[in-house]
């Protein structure tokens, strides 16, 4: 896999993705996922590592119940990347996927 790339300084993240909330300090991306049940949060979960094995980026997160609570840093970059960007799009569809 090559090298991610650092996103701009200006990158539109409220455009890009609304729904995730940008910590600049700590360079990173967070939201919390709450579905109907633990069922569907696992099945969420399960879809995201699937995911995040293909494309050899990992998302710091936490379970409990029904919620999950996600972090996204490339922490290899010491910043937020495109690598991010396309998890938590991936993330993003998944949640809908199992929402619906």
């Amino acid at each position: 896999m090559s090298k991610p790339n650092l996103l701009a300084k200006d990158f539109d993240f409220d455009k890009t993705l609304s729904e995730w909330k940008v910590n600049q300090g700590k360079r990173e991306l967070g939201r919390t996922f709450v579905f109907k049940d633990f069922k569907s949060a696992f099945q969420f979960m399960t879809l995201c590592a699937n995911f995040a094995e293909k494309l050899g980026h990992h998302p710091d997160w936490s379970n409990s119940w029904n919620t999950v609570s996600v972090r996204l840093s490339t922490h290899s970059m010491g910043g937020l990347t495109d690598l991010d960007i396309t998890m938590a799009h991936a993330m993003d569809q998944f949640a809908l996927q199992i929402l619906e």
